[in-house]
């Protein structure tokens, strides 16, 4: 059965929780729900319009990363890797109304809206294989020759970006993309509230947020995801 919904979640160690979670919440304009959980390590980011997609955990060690939920109507809870190793869990089906982007002073608007998979060269094929057939979604060629993406349904909240990596061999892992009409001004909003830029490329841009986790913001369109047409 293909996924009804995906959720990200930002796993942040417990000394860099709040100031993680602080940052994420203005990213998006979320407010952050009830904490719960045996040690209350788990919340939600809770948007203004439409069901949630983005989720906080406390992790008792280890670095910052990002994890994903795949959402199914039959689904019981199971952790699982990915054959590189990339942490994800299959869970029930809830939420179904994506939201709307965010719109900010100034006028542009943005979104996160893509995971994005980076993939050690060796493990490239079988990811691509293993995703596609996880999913059922068409795989796509995507805007250069190390991306492909996964053509997601109609109201589902994220894209999944499969990026091959210059690394001859290692494990999976996975980033955020946001989409936003205006990345320079996006760009501009989260070096104030304390972000780090790490490169600006032709079509994006790599940020570190404040406790050392990666991301990117992009030139796609934040409903339809996809690049617009040179």
């Amino acid at each position: 059965m293909t996924p009804g919904w995906l959720t990200a979640f930002l796993d942040f160690p417990a000394a860099d929780f709040e100031r993680g979670v602080a940052f994420w919440r203005a990213v998006t304009a979320t407010t952050l729900s009830a904490v719960r959980g045996d040690g209350g390590e788990f919340a939600t980011l809770l948007p203004a319009d439409g069901d949630a997609f983005l989720r906080v955990q406390r992790l008792g060690d280890g670095p910052a990363r990002v994890h994903l939920d795949v959402h199914r109507a039959d689904a019981e809870f199971q952790a699982r890797t990915s054959p590189g190793g990339f942490v994800f869990c299959e869970v029930r089906d809830g939420e179904s109304v994506r939201p709307g982007p965010v719109g900010w002073p100034g006028g542009h608007a943005s979104l996160v809206d893509q995971v994005c998979l980076d993939i050690p060269a060796d493990r490239y094929d079988e990811e691509r294989a293993f995703w596609a057939e996880l999913t059922g979604w068409e795989l796509r060629a995507g805007s250069r020759p190390e991306f492909r993406y996964l053509d997601r349904p109609a109201g589902i909240p994220l894209r999944l970006l499969l990026q091959r990596l210059d690394e001859p061999t290692g494990s999976v892992r996975a980033h955020l993309d946001l989409a936003a009409t205006d990345r320079a001004a996006e760009t501009r909003r989260h070096v104030e509230l304390g972000a780090t830029v790490v490169a600006r490329l032709g079509r994006w841009t790599a940020l570190r947020d404040p406790v050392g986790l990666s991301y990117c913001i992009t030139d796609r369109d934040p409903v339809t995801g996809l690049l617009a047409t040179p």
